[in-house]
């Protein structure tokens, strides 16, 4: 992209942030030599260039092995005991341009959107987990609420599930959630 400055001969550069393909994570509940993520979720994490994961780790050594395939960044659930004062409760970060927040309790679904934007109030995208209920909606002022439910815990829903998030030049041009196997 070129971009002419006025009163300039000279066309400058512009330059935009790549493209992102986000693999997100929520309430893995993995101890290390117990159950570890279905191989589909492992897939997409290969293929991630970044790692989000909404709470309930429960261990460093899935963040560790996830940061072997690309940057991750996650938040503290409230079942990662071991991890309190490594993990923040909350992080707002910059990805291909789109602000996105993460919080691992986002509250009840009753007034969950006023919460989110008062919370987070120029975010673009925010990542919450918790009640392992995959969330994939925008609201009406246009952030998305996005919950990639559990890889691992299904709890009430059919399958486990993640999500991956495509991020480029500000725009969120791709988003679902998925289910994976064992």
């Amino acid at each position: 992209m070129v971009h002419a400055v006025a009163g300039s001969r000279v066309a400058r550069p512009v330059s935009t942030p790549p493209a992102v393909h986000v693999a997100v994570l929520s309430d893995t509940h993995v101890r290390p030599g117990a159950h570890t993520l279905p191989r589909d979720a492992w897939h997409e994490i290969e293929r991630a260039d970044v790692v989000l994961h909404a709470g309930d780790v429960l261990t460093e050594e899935l963040l560790t092995e996830l940061a072997l395939f690309a940057p991750v960044h996650a938040v503290l659930g409230n079942n990662d005991h071991d991890l309190r004062g490594i993990l923040p409760e909350r992080i707002e970060l910059e990805l291909g341009g789109v602000r996105v927040a993460m919080v691992h309790d986002s509250g009840l679904s009753s007034g969950r959107e006023t919460r989110l934007r008062r919370w987070f109030p120029s975010a673009d995208v925010v990542i919450f987990g918790h009640s392992h209920e995959p969330t994939d909606y925008l609201t009406d002022d246009g952030m998305l609420l996005f919950n990639p439910g559990s890889p691992t815990q299904r709890r009430r829903q059919p399958r486990p599930t993640m999500g991956v998030l495509d991020l480029h030049d500000g725009v969120v041009s791709g988003h679902r959630v998925f289910a994976v196997g064992h």
